[in-house]
């Protein structure tokens, strides 16, 4: 689906590191969570305040190389089909390049006829473009440490 939301960033931590901080979804999303993203088959629910709820199936998990999403149930409340989000999937490609490593994000499904393109697409490019590569080095620093 080329017209879905995609963005990628690199960070200088292993793809290893990097899998295991996409998978910890409470270091890098607001809101709540209930569940984990830690292994396949496994499900959390997100919720951010009145404005969004969707709950995440994880059905491919490769470490190191891939994470992907199925948004099982979704209600987002300011857009007319609050459903849009669903049977959508969120993926993460892991892939080592130039000595580093680079994450490509893309929510398949999340195209720009969607009432909550626009507003969608800014909020995940705050998590995929700011928090989650913070969250990483955070992560790998303390791992060191």
């Amino acid at each position: 689906m080329s017209e879905s939301y995609t963005t990628s960033f690199s960070v200088h931590q292993n793809p290893e590191d990097v899998f295991h901080a996409i998978n910890d979804v409470r270091g890098w999303w607001d809101g709540e969570i209930e569940g984990t993203a830690d292994s396949l088959g496994a499900e959390f629910t997100y919720r951010h305040g009145a404005l969004h709820y969707s709950k995440q199936k994880v059905t491919e998990f490769v470490p190191g190389k891939k994470v992907v999403w199925l948004v099982t149930e979704a209600d987002i409340t300011f857009v007319t089909d609050r459903t849009e989000w669903k049977d959508t999937r969120v993926v993460f490609d892991i892939a080592e390049k130039d000595g580093k490593t680079e994450v490509t994000f893309t929510h398949e499904g999340l195209v720009p006829q969607f009432e909550c393109y626009d507003g969608c697409s800014d909020a995940w490019g705050y998590y995929v473009k700011d928090s989650l590569p913070k969250f990483i080095a955070k992560s790998r620093s303390e791992v060191g440490s």
